[in-house]
Formats: structure tokens, C-alpha cells, sequence
């Protein structure tokens, strides 16, 4: 298996520090809002990268942090008149809503960052112990950037050019730093923020420690994968490594994996050229499947366009394979038991290829672009090869291959049935006549039936409302 490392610029062969076994951390959202499409796309592929390696038999420790902390989060709170652990908790909740939509695995840890704050304040104090961290008057400590000598070697950016900028320093001003390029690991309280009790003031973490913290806490000084988006490789990543390595004194991560940039319609996404969407507005459109699917038919490090055209295309490759399976499903329903006939074998010969041929898409920097298209020849083969004549051995075959492959990349080969929006009303009518007639459960059972189908009822003055989630 061979893996781009953002490290060294090239592609390596994938040895784990532990045979068998795989440590990886990704890093994950600033809950502060519903997470948008940018968002998505590493939830989307390391999932997949994940699924893969397990897929393979590796046992993986997945960690995946959310930062319940940040400027935009007390920002929110303040516009809301609310705590900030409030908006946290809230958009934690619908964060997870739509990985789940979209068929993201929970991690094996979702570690928060104020839940981690001892585990900060001994890796800040080791720093300064070891003389890479010092205390400014106000309380505020940073990291020496100069301390630690191979700062850079993430991002290939000599010290000497780099220009001051960071988050933190927005924050905090540029007073008491002994170098413009130093970065803030504490920083003081400001009114009506939270904080914390530390040695050196009430304050809070600054952004980079706490995945520092969490790798450390839950996979060990050093792991396997490190990965996130590209925009996280400076500074944040870089600084996570000099935090890291300073502090444990063993190499953070092997290797260093990160997506390309997301664009809508060729254009870099934001909230102010009116290109911003949410994955729960996409949700309103297409099933989010169609969306995993979208995200999986590009190699993750290029960059990506998001369309409505493109997403039309992908809804029509992911109903392909859907109908695909629909079809083998009723054709395991006619068919009977039984060896396979001999004129089939050759038909095990070619699916036996082409699934080598996905495994080698994956296995080479996880090419999804490609295993979808083996998929897409498997998919061929199943429609072309499988019919009322065949035998129940290829059809299962068959059936079996195409969904272990889309499971590999979070497919589900489920149908979802659309409701319509005339079988709703119907439906509601039937609750408020069972309702009437004060048969409670039958109207309980309708709601019920009605939200697994995504469909949320709001009994108001005016009647009964309903929404999609």
C-alpha cells in the first residue's frame, strides 16, 4: 500500500509501527454552526481510508476531535445571549446527524477539547520545563518557535521567510513575544469568556495544543496517520508537530495525509460570493449518499468542484448501482441453491480481476476515482453476466462482491423509498383522525413511521406542520 506523504512530498509504502494495527487522528470541526461541504470532504475520505484499512484486516484506533472552544463559538454564544458550552452541545449533536446521513462512522474517540484541559496544561508546562515555551507578563505562553529546529519540514517554508499572521496572534496582539513567528499554547481570559485555572493566568488553550494533546491521550507519542484538510498544514499542523515532538521528544506522525481545497462552480467557497452551503441544505436536495458518492469520484489530494451538474452525475452513477442491486436481489428470489455451472466460472474469473483491480486503485494513495470505476465494470459484468438462467451461487456471488466493495466506501446498497409529498398528507390526515378517535397509538405509530422517513411533524394552532430533516 503505498501513501502520499505531505512530509516528504512522495509516496511511501504504508508500514504501520504496530503490525496489524493502525493509529490515525483526524482532525475534525469547530462546532459553531451547521458543518458546511468543506467540511464534509475529510470526513467523507478518511472515513473511506479508514473503512479500507479495516477492510484489509488492520485494527484502527480512529480519533477525531471537535473543538468546543474557539473564538467563533464564544462569538455565537455572545450574539445568542447563551453559555458557550450550549452552542457546542447543540451543534455536536447536528454535526453527528449529518455524518450519520452521509454514512460516516463515529470514531473510535470524539474527544473534546475542554474536557482535555489537564492534558494541556502538563504538555504547556513540559514545554516551557524543557525551554521550549516561555510566559509573557500577561499570562500568555508561547511556543518558541526557534527552539525547535525542524519547524517547517511539514509545510516546506523556511523560518526566516515566514510571515507573522497566525490566529493567535489576532487574539492576543503581538506584545511579550520574543519572536513574531512564536505561537500562542495559553492565552488569558477576556470578559465573558470561559475559562480556565492555569499556573500562569485564567485563560483558555490556544487552537494548535489540543490535538497535540488528544493524539497523545487516546493513540501514544507516535502514530501512524496524521490527516485533514491541506489548509490545516500551516500553520496548525506544523505547529502541532513542533508541540509534539518538542514536548515527547519521538516523531509525531509517519505520515501526513490531506485533502485538496473543496470549489463551488470553479470558485473558492465562501459566505460573502453567496457559494457557501451547508451539508444540511444539500441534504434538502439530494440524499446525502449522493453527496458521499460526489466526494468519492475525485482522488482525494486534487482539487474538487462542486456542482449541481456534477452531483447530478453522481446521483445517476449511485442509482446505477442501486438498480444493479435491486435486480440481483430478485434474482436471488427466483433463483435456487447449487453449485456453480461451469460456464460461469469464467464470469468468477473476471469479477475475482476486477475486484484486484479496486484494491489496487485504493491501495495506490486511495485512488477512489478509480476503484468507483472498477466498481462501475463490476456493476457491468453483474447486469450483463447474471439473469433468470443462473445459477443462485453467481447471483450470491455476484450480490455479495458489489455490496462488500460499496461498503468499503460507505455505500449504502439499500434503496432509501422517497416519500412524496401527497403520501405525507394522507398520512397526516390518518394521525389526526386516529387522533380523534383517540387511538393514540396508531397516531404515535404514524410519527414515528414518518420520522424514520425523515419527516418531522409539528402540531401547531394552525394545524399540523411538517419539515424535512
Amino acid at each position: 500500500m503505498k501513501i502520499f506523504n505531505t512530509l516528504s512530498r512522495r509516496k511511501e509504502e504504508f508500514v504501520p509501527l504496530d503490525p496489524g494495527k493502525v493509529k490515525m487522528y483526524v482532525c475534525g470541526p469547530t462546532v459553531y454552526n451547521y458543518i458546511h461541504i468543506g467540511n464534509a470532504r475529510p470526513m467523507i475520505i478518511f472515513d473511506t481510508v479508514r473503512r479500507y484499512f479495516e477492510y484489509k484486516g488492520y485494527e484502527v484506533n480512529f480519533v477525531s476531535n471537535f473543538t468546543d472552544v474557539d473564538d467563533k463559538i464564544i462569538k455565537k454564544a455572545v450574539e445568542e445571549g447563551v453559555d458557550s458550552d450550549v452552542i457546542s452541545k447543540r451543534y455536536i449533536h447536528e454535526c453527528k446527524k449529518d455524518m450519520e446521513g452521509m454514512n460516516v462512522r463515529p470514531a473510535t474517540r470524539h474527544p473534546l477539547a475542554t474536557e482535555e484541559i489537564g492534558g494541556m496544561l502538563e504538555m504547556i508546562q513540559m514545554l516551557i520545563d524543557k525551554g521550549h515555551a516561555y510566559q509573557a507578563e500577561d499570562g500568555t505562553v508561547y511556543f518558541r518557535v526557534k527552539s525547535f529546529r525542524e519547524y517547517g519540514k511539514l509545510s516546506h517554508k523556511n523560518l526566516d521567510e515566514l510571515q507573522p499572521g497566525f490566529r493567535e496572534i489576532k487574539v492576543t496582539g503581538e506584545e511579550g513575544k520574543e519572536d513574531p513567528n512564536d505561537f500562542v499554547l495559553w492565552k488569558p481570559k477576556k470578559e465573558g469568556e470561559p475559562f480556565w485555572e492555569s499556573p500562569w493566568c485564567q485563560g483558555r488553550p490556544g487552537w494548535h495544543i489540543e490535538c497535540s494533546v488528544m493524539a497523545k491521550r487516546y493513540l501514544g507519542d507516535s502514530i501512524d496517520i496524521h490527516a485533514g484538510g491541506e489548509d490545516l498544514i500551516f500553520p496548525h499542523h506544523e505547529n502541532e508537530i513542533a508541540q509534539s515532538e518538542a514536548a515527547n521528544e519521538k516523531p509525531f506522525a509517519t505520515y501526513w495525509m490531506h485533502n485538496g481545497f473543496l470549489n463551488i462552480d470553479n470558485k473558492k467557497m465562501s459566505k460573502s460570493a453567496g457559494n457557501f452551503f451547508t451539508v444540511r441544505e444539500i441534504s434538502e436536495r439530494y440524499d446525502l449518499q449522493v453527496l458521499r458518492f460526489f466526494m468519492l469520484s475525485a482522488h482525494y489530494r486534487s482539487p474538487f468542484n462542486f456542482s449541481e451538474e456534477l452531483m447530478e452525475s453522481s446521483k445517476n452513477g449511485l442509482e446505477r448501482i442501486l438498480t444493479c442491486v435491486e435486480r440481483l436481489r430478485e434474482l436471488q428470489g427466483k433463483t435456487s441453491g447449487g453449485e456453480m455451472a461451469e460456464g460461469e466460472k469464467e464470469q468468477e474469473k473476471a469479477l475475482a480481476a476486477l475486484t484486484a483491480k479496486f484494491e489496487a486503485a485504493m491501495e495506490d494513495d486511495f485512488n477512489t476515482a478509480d476503484a468507483v470505476s472498477a466498481l462501475f465494470e463490476i456493476v457491468k459484468l453483474a447486469n450483463t453476466a447474471a439473469n433468470g438462467e443462473s445459477t443462485r451461487a453467481l447471483v450470491d456471488l455476484l450480490m455479495g462482491e458489489i455490496q462488500k466493495l460499496c461498503d468499503v466506501l460507505g455505500i449504502i446498497t439499500q434503496r432509501k423509498v422517497e416519500i412524496l409529498d401527497d403520501e405525507i398528507e394522507e398520512m397526516i390526515a390518518r394521525r389526526g383522525q386516529a387522533r380523534k378517535e383517540k387511538n393514540f397509538a396508531l397516531a404515535d405509530q404514524i410519527r414515528n413511521t414518518l420520522l424514520d422517513k425523515g419527516i418531522i411533524l409539528e402540531d401547531t394552532r394552525e394545524g399540523v406542520k411538517w419539515k424535512r430533516v
